[in-house]
């Protein structure tokens, strides 16, 4: 029922102001977070949980399978607004195992619309074949290929004139590619960041870093 979400939200409200009775006044008068977050739409994998951050401390931008389109105008508009007006000093793009996004893009079925938007990680498959290939179980081969996607969109949103241009003028800022495990709550830092125009400071390439594994 749409009336116990109001219900929630008016006693998530009255608590948060019985713990701190400033709390919406000090919200409500400036944003400043240091990160912007570009993460999946699956609604298990809400950004401010997960990191145990605050409203006001992340900003978000979500899709399905956290891709990167260098001619999505909204992503691009959050990430201008981010980086130039913002001036955030880290963006985290993270996906996550079990993506339905990464699952739907190679099971081998029409699904409309979306076909087009998972492109991109079907592109990544095919360039990463040969290593995908020698993945035998074939959640264990998804769950790679969902690390090596968030490591491609980590570089093409290196190379956007928006984040070359930061970097160019000598901005303080760093991509990371992160990815999150369903099944243990736990956030992994895929070593595939960069942060200026020498590029990605290291390629996934042949490393699984495995849900359940460090």
């Amino acid at each position: 029922m749409l009336s116990d979400l109001l219900d929630h939200n008016i006693q998530w409200a009255t608590e948060k102001r019985r713990q701190d009775p400033d709390y919406f006044s000090r919200l409500s008068a400036l944003q400043r977070p240091d990160y912007l977050w570009i993460g999946c739409s699956d609604s298990r994998v809400p950004a401010n949980v997960i990191t145990g951050l605050e409203p006001g401390e992340v900003f978000v931008h979500r899709n399905v399978a956290n891709l990167v389109h260098r001619g999505d105008i909204n992503l691009l508009s959050v990430l201008e607004y981010a980086v130039e007006s913002l001036e955030i000093k880290h963006i985290i793009v993270c996906g996550h195992y079990g993506c339905g996004g990464v699952r739907a893009a190679m099971d081998g079925h029409r699904h409309g619309l979306i076909d087009h938007w998972l492109q991109p990680i079907r592109d990544t498959a095919d360039r990463r074949a040969g290593e995908l290939e020698k993945v035998g179980d074939p959640e264990t081969r998804l769950n790679r290929l969902c690390e090596m996607s968030i490591a491609a969109q980590v570089e093409s949103l290196s190379r956007t004139p928006i984040i070359r241009s930061a970097w160019s003028r000598g901005k303080d800022l760093a991509i990371h590619g992160w990815v999150y495990g369903l099944s243990d709550g736990l956030l992994r830092d895929l070593e595939c960041g960069c942060d200026g125009l020498a590029g990605p400071r290291a390629e996934v390439e042949g490393k699984w870093v495995g849900q359940g594994h460090a």
